[in-house]
């Protein structure tokens, strides 16, 4: 069965970084554009950070440009995404998506408080 299994949520304070991981299995993640996608409460979940195919082209959404980085290893075939600088306001459940196939992973909360 494809999977997609997010990982390295938490809770952390203002200012300060997470790293998310998505581990594919039963497909190879590195054949297709990878994004992440995230949801805060009462909102519409919304696209964080992509990376194509290649890994040639990365592209994020404004309000996190400058502080997270969307990267891969192909090896361990998973998706990853470094946070920094995290706000208040970057809370949310944060998934993994792979728009070709349309597979989501079960999500993993990501809590911003001092």
């Amino acid at each position: 069965q494809v999977q997609l299994v997010e990982s390295g949520g938490g809770v952390v304070q203002p200012g300060g970084s997470l790293r998310l991981s998505c581990a594919a299995s039963k497909f190879t993640l590195s054949s297709y554009l990878m994004s992440w996608y995230r949801q805060a409460p009462g909102k519409e979940r919304e696209v964080v950070a992509m990376i194509t195919r290649t890994g040639s082209s990365r592209d994020y959404a404004d309000s996190v440009k400058g502080r997270f980085t969307i990267s891969r290893d192909i090896a361990k075939n998973t998706v990853y995404l470094q946070m920094s600088s995290l706000k208040p306001e970057d809370t949310a459940v944060y998934y993994c998506h792979c728009p070709q196939l349309g597979y989501w992973g079960q999500g993993t909360q990501v809590t911003v408080s001092s």
